[in-house]
């Protein structure tokens, strides 16, 4: 099956002089009839679009620099050089800088270390424009991406190899196409899911968070949208190259990440459910650490889901290959570290167990008598923090029947009601009042947004990524079968609010934007920072951010600033050296405001383009 109409390399030319004549709002406009149509060099639709360009005039009344740039120094100074960046070399279209392949193997192999997070130090960093490969071209919308993603933009054949018998990918020409199969579920995902179904409330918004480690290709993930459920994927940047590349290409949550030394970069008591379909995790290893590791972020009354060795042994042996009395010491000892965590068994069928974690410690008076607690205080204090061979404590409950933390609400209704943290008054400094007043506003910067970027409502973007998430009002605001959005709070944010994040049913991840996100290049559709230069202003150089955010923006992904006017007109100045097409305008409270919102679009280009930045 081929792609018909692929710009290729045409794309960088032609239309491109369209851009920069048009108004922002025109821009998005085009990219969206771009995408639909398919513009090739010489296409007669780039007439039309041009008139159309020259007709808009959405933005004109809202040129910041026209009206405050002598106050403001936003004017560009023609005796100040901007700074120009280059592009990387062809090597390092699939760059990852805190899991870099020969970086990793100087690190030990024990118990997982050397796939953990090892970012290089200053004087390694690059400080070039990470390419997009020969041919790359937009991602199908969803539901197709789901199955069908370019070869051009994840290049890579081990797992057709590999794994052609389980399933999992296929190449078919152009494309890769992904099945819905996998090595625990030969009928597909959707039957596979059914049959969890029959034992988990999924559908009636009671289950909406998952955690699926050792993901693969993140199929159980991408099915799981049907059920209203979102998953948060990881695997390892290992052998099997590009797993999680091939899940972000689909559509779907995921980051490079491992169950090692250091602690998930998740809150307590985040997922309504977790799951492992052969992830070749040693669930028994070191005293049951990662078993425990999993508990802290399973919510009460959450579930667990292990598929493959050693569940049913007795039967799959012989087809596993692996020594029975091997497996059954294995399971013998996951069934005793899961009745210490308060786990009750509650189905195990074919090569399927599922175990519920009790609602409160009610239910399970003998545990804290026979094992290590920890610091209740310290289950959400994870970055860079090492794993410790303990169980998380529940919080105190005044009964049997209260759940442990509070009582959240099904999906979608959970969504904007008060988070049991922020009821409780155990979220310093944010009370009822704050948390929907925080809601309020950000529903109305959204409809601000939408005026200007008419695609947001569309099919258009994704995949979104929100730098400083907050209490996830933006993400809240943006709802919508049709997008995700990955929740990020800095790990130097005043409030730890993640926690807040997904008692919302929205998903999320600790992060120093000092570092390098953990995935690959290309991996989000749409960008929002708001506040994220001021908050680290001093703390590391902001060109460091932006290449970060280059480097992880699709082409042609659009971007939100919102920061103070001085900051953004230097954020300004550094992304007109990288292939950014910007615009600034007034909050949308007007022009006395001093914060602005600056809105962004990367240009397309790829591997072995003309290497310099400026536009033209």
């Amino acid at each position: 099956m081929a792609i018909k109409g692929n710009p290729g390399d045409n794309r960088s030319r032609g239309p491109a002089s369209i851009f920069i004549v048009a108004g922002l709002c025109c821009f998005f406009y085009l990219i969206g009839v771009w995408q639909r149509g398919g513009f090739t060099k010489g296409d007669s639709k780039a007439l039309q679009i041009t008139k159309r360009a020259e007709d808009c005039s959405i933005l004109s009344n809202l040129e910041y620099e026209t009206h405050h740039g002598d106050q403001h120094g936003l004017v560009d100074d023609p005796k100040l050089k901007i700074k120009q960046f280059e592009p990387c070399g062809e090597k390092y279209v699939d760059y990852t800088p805190c899991h870099d392949q020969m970086r990793a193997m100087t690190f030990p192999i024990e118990n997982m270390n050397y796939r953990e997070r090892h970012c290089p130090p200053e004087e390694e960093k690059l400080h070039c424009l990470i390419p997009a490969p020969k041919g790359y071209i937009t991602p199908f919308p969803w539901p197709k991406s789901r199955d069908y993603v370019p070869y051009a933009n994840a290049p890579h054949k081990s797992l057709t190899v590999e794994k052609a018998v389980q399933n999992w990918v296929q190449h078919e020409g152009d494309l890769l196409r992904f099945t819905g199969g996998g090595t625990q579920f030969p009928h597909g995902a959707d039957a596979y899911i059914d049959q969890l179904a029959s034992v988990i409330p999924m559908g009636n918004g009671t289950v909406r968070t998952a955690l699926d480690t050792g993901c693969g290709v993140a199929s159980w993930g991408a099915y799981l949208f049907k059920k209203n459920v979102i998953a948060m994927s990881f695997a390892p940047r290992d052998s099997h190259e590009a797993q999680v590349q091939f899940a972000l290409e689909r559509g779907v949550p995921a980051v490079i990440g491992v169950l090692g030394t250091i602690k998930l970069p998740f809150p307590a008591r985040a997922f309504d459910m977790a799951h492992c379909s052969r992830c070749l995790i040693p669930w028994t290893a070191n005293r049951g650490l990662y078993m425990m590791e999993v508990d802290r972020v399973l919510r009460p009354g959450g579930y667990w889901i292990l598929s493959g060795p050693p569940i049913s042994w007795q039967t799959n042996y012989k087809a596993w290959q692996l020594p029975k009395e091997e497996l059954e010491e294995e399971q013998r000892m996951i069934e005793e570290i899961a009745k210490l965590l308060c786990w009750e068994k509650k189905y195990e069928k074919g090569e399927i167990a599922i175990w519920r974690k009790h609602v409160n410690s009610e239910y399970c008076s003998e545990r804290d008598s026979r094992v290590n607690l920890c610091d209740l205080s310290n289950s959400e204090n994870v970055w860079y923090k090492k794993m410790e061979a303990c169980v998380t404590p529940y919080p105190e409950t005044i009964n049997s029947e209260q759940v442990s933390g509070g009582e959240l609400k099904p999906f979608p209704e959970r969504l904007n009601a008060i988070p049991p943290r922020i009821v409780s008054g155990s979220l310093t400094g944010v009370s009822v009042e704050s948390f929907q007043e925080d809601n309020k506003s950000w529903k109305k910067h959204m409809k601000a947004y939408k005026r200007v970027n008419k695609l947001l409502d569309t099919r258009r973007y994704r995949s979104i990524l929100d730098m400083n998430a907050g209490l996830g009002s933006f993400a809240a605001a943006l709802e919508s079968s049709k997008l995700w959005v990955m929740n990020v709070v800095p790990t130097i944010a005043e409030r730890d609010t993640l926690a807040v994040i997904y008692d919302r049913g929205l998903i999320g991840i600790y992060h120093d934007w000092c570092e390098a996100f953990s995935t690959y290049p290309r991996t989000y559709d749409f960008i929002h920072a708001n506040g994220i230069f001021s908050l680290y202003k001093d703390k590391c150089k902001s060109e460091d951010i932006l290449l970060e955010m280059d480097r992880i923006l699709r082409p042609e992904g659009t971007v939100i600033f919102r920061d103070d006017a001085d900051i953004l007109g230097q954020v300004k100045r550094i992304v007109s050296g990288m292939r950014w097409k910007t615009k600034m305008v007034d909050h949308e409270d007007g022009p006395l405001i001093s914060k602005k919102v600056l809105f962004a679009v990367k240009r397309y280009w790829v591997v072995g383009d003309n290497n310099s930045t400026i536009l033209r």
